[in-house]
């Protein structure tokens, strides 16, 4: 018996070893992924292989029944994991398990000025993307704000080129961290939703390469993340998403990138041209991205479907480029879905409503604080013995703003509006509420137009409360309506919509002191700024948003946010717009970027036209002295120390920034730049030494003779700043 067993446990052992001995490599986790991913090539049919490269329904595309690797599954973000649609149509499927935590928008996120919160913020959405089982999560959006009319801002990262850099980085490395891939986007040049379908734009190699592609190369080189989403314009007359040199030259071989570039939703405009630029995966097509398909129209003939296997069979196309596409995807298949290392993921916890709080205590800009006649001392934070009746008034202190604006719309488990938060800071007994005004339903592509005697009426309303208020919170701004903060439009005008200007005055004339915070993913104009004593910019904040105001609004946390753009004084004062309509938005067919290298602040500082509030301003409930700042040059860099004491009564947090400016140039610079910055807390009464380090490259400019970064040897002032406008200290040096 003992003889029969061990027989039978070597012929087990012997089988295992056989089973073991022929197991494809590319379902051997513990291989390297390029093995892999060169053995399950070898074992691809070229249909299968086409198959990889389009979409099988609204957002999944097929991996490979038969070798048992699974498909790709794609959800829109990038604040959150959008509710499911469903699988042929654009309708929401309306299941009951599809909700999610809404996280403030990535313009939020930018003013925090803390890459450590942006981790964590990548890590969260990336868990709840992993939990809903998700493959790719489509964002960060890291385009450059040129224009507040910008349908999309809210989605983006700012202004600046370095800070968008910095801050998206860590959000993909969060986001992967789950073993969730990310879709940077919009590559490239999508920086206004009015035409995006096919407006060509026309800007300088230097502009591109010094304002444009920064934040995409950084999310290519330092983050490495596995998916880029082409956009719908166009550059140089060709589509961005059959542009071989942004898609191949730039982004695969100078980049030297390895991941997949999928289309925009109905972004892809021929077989041949899209595959040889080295588009990787079309998704949408025939759809503008929010209606129905084209009838009969099935997924088998998109552009890179049985279209791409006639093409290849006739050698229009070689089979080298399918290959590599097949390659990349099969290897951003390895990476996320046939990952055994995969975390579970998590969704709606408590970890995730804290950190949404954290990131937005951290992201709202207190604009203004200024003395109160009545009491002597800064309005804010509110001290609510000193007021019997708080008003709050405006639509936006009750919307659902996580609804709306396009492909970024979210179904919240859990949503806490600034009402709410307000009253459950300092009573529901003592804060009244009424509208004011009001903005009319979502609608994508239309206005739901609301009359002028329905705003009077309201105005009147609001103005009739306020004589018996001791306070008043205004909470207004814009929304996700189309042609304000929403895809698919821009807005119309630099004012606040729904006739805010007219009620804004309508409380002032009240004579009670007035808060005014404002929900936008944009600058706007504030016409009666000089009679508001407060302005608090409060972005669209998610789960967490009406928790935390009434964090700012209290003092519970000390404000600390900095904005990531300027607030122009007129529209006309924005670069965009100080030249002619062909600047933007274009005559429909170009759009030309004259302006150049000088976007935002680079434009208020060089044609000194100042900003209502500048790029990186932001108030806090303390004050910070900065100290006499010191350079040093050691191991190829250059390190500023300063010193930064808090001299109130609460600790607080500062961002020291650091900007470069070319005393002298062969070309038009920008009278400064930044190059570097540190978010430090600070207790009352404490000093902190901040250290700031830059490098050679960070003086460099695109050299168009060379076709490469270029140091001009010569004097660089550093300017030491709380602000982009608010300048410190300045330290001359010679570049080497």
């Amino acid at each position: 018996m003992k003889i029969f067993t061990t027989f039978i446990t070597l012929f087990s052992v012997m089988l295992t070893a056989s089973a073991q001995s022929q197991k494809p490599v590319y379902l051997d986790d513990t291989k390297p992924i390029e093995q892999r991913v060169e053995d399950a090539l070898k074992r691809m049919t070229l249909e299968e292989k086409v198959a990889l490269c389009h979409a099988q329904s609204k957002f999944s595309s097929p991996g490979c029944p038969r070798l048992g690797i699974p498909e790709v599954w794609w959800s829109d973000g990038p604040h959150g994991v959008r509710m499911e649609i469903n699988w042929n149509d654009w309708s929401h499927a309306k299941w009951t398990n599809d909700s999610c935590t809404a996280f403030p928008a990535l313009s939020c996120l930018a003013a925090t000025w803390n890459p450590e919160l942006s981790y964590l913020y990548g890590v969260n959405v990336g868990e709840e993307a992993r939990y809903r089982k998700k493959t790719v999560l489509l964002g960060p959006g890291v385009n450059i704000y040129r224009t507040p009319l910008n349908g999309r801002n809210f989605e983006y990262m700012g202004e600046d080129p370095f800070l968008a850099a910095r801050m998206a980085v860590p959000y993909v490395h969060g986001v992967q961290s789950n073993g969730v891939a990310t879709s940077v986007k919009h590559y490239a040049l999508n920086n206004q939703e009015l035409w995006r379908g096919h407006i060509n734009v026309k800007v300088s190699e230097r502009a591109l390469r010094e304002i444009y592609l920064p934040a995409f190369r950084a999310c290519a080189v330092e983050g490495k993340a596995w998916t880029f989403m082409g956009s719908y314009n166009k550059t140089e007359g060709k589509w961005l998403c059959e542009n071989e040199r942004m898609l191949r030259d730039i982004l695969k071989k100078e980049w030297n990138w390895d991941g997949v570039v999928v289309s925009d939703w109905g972004a892809t405009h021929s077989t041949e041209g899209s595959a040889i630029a080295g588009l990787d995966v079309e998704m949408g097509s025939y759809t503008n991205g929010l209606s129905s398909e084209a009838d009969g129209f099935t997924y088998d003939d998109y552009f890179l479907a049985n279209p791409y296997v006639k093409a290849l069979k006739e050698g229009k196309v070689p089979m080298e480029v399918l290959d590599e596409q097949a390659s990349r995807i099969l290897r951003l298949i390895f990476r996320t879905e046939m990952n055994k290392n995969r975390p579970y993921g998590a969704m709606c916890t408590q970890e995730h409503y804290d950190a949404c709080r954290k990131i937005a205590d951290e992201g709202i800009v207190l604009l203004k604080n200024s003395v109160c006649k009545a009491s002597k001392s800064p309005l804010l934070p509110i001290d609510p013995s000193k007021y019997g009746k708080i008003l709050v008034v405006g639509e936006n202190a009750v919307k659902d703003l996580t609804a709306g604006g396009g492909s970024s719309e979210l179904k919240p488990r859990r949503l806490v509006s600034p009402l709410e938060g307000i009253r459950k800071r300092f009573g529901t007994e003592k804060v009244a509420y009424v509208s004011g005004y009001r903005s009319g339903q979502f609608a994508y592509g239309r206005e739901d137009v609301v009359s002028a005697e329905e705003y009077a009426a309201l105005r009147e309303q609001a103005a009739e409360s306020a004589k018996d208020a001791d306070l008043i919170i205004y909470v207004g701004g814009l929304n996700k309506n189309h042609f304000q903060d929403c895809e698919g439009g821009d807005r119309k005008t630099y004012n606040l919509p729904f006739e805010q200007d007219a009620l804004i005055e309508a409380l002032i004339a009240s004579g009670k002191p007035i808060i005014g915070v404002f929900l936008t993913g944009n600058a706007f104009a504030m016409p009666w700024i000089e009679k508001m004593p407060a302005i608090v910019q409060a972005w669209y904040l998610g789960t967490e948003g009406g928790t935390a105001i009434a964090d700012i609004l209290s003092g519970d946390v000390c404000p600390s946010g900095k904005l990531p753009f300027s607030f122009p004084v007129r529209l006309e004062d924005n670069a965009a717009h100080s030249f002619d309509s062909s600047v933007y938005p274009g005559d429909s067919i170009d759009v030309d970027y004259k302006e150049d290298i000088l976007v935002g602040y680079r434009w208020h500082d060089t044609k000194n036209i100042p900003a209502l509030f500048p790029f990186g301003h932001g108030l806090s409930y303390t004050s910070f002295v900065y100290g006499k700042a010191t350079v040093n040059y050691a191991d190829g860099k250059w390190t500023v120390t300063v010193p930064v004491t808090n001299m109130g009564k609460v600790t607080g947090k500062e961002t020291v920034q650091l900007y470069v400016g070319d005393d002298k140039a062969s070309v038009l610079r920008p009278k400064k730049e930044l190059k570097a910055f540190q978010k430090v807390e600070i207790a009352p009464g404490e000093t902190v030494s901040v250290s700031l380090s830059i490098t050679p490259d960070d003086f460099k400019f695109w050299d168009t003779t060379s076709s490469d970064w270029l140091l001009e040897p010569g004097s660089f002032t550093l300017y030491v700043a709380a602000s982009s406008a608010d300048i410190r200290q300045k330290i001359r040096i010679k570049a080497k």
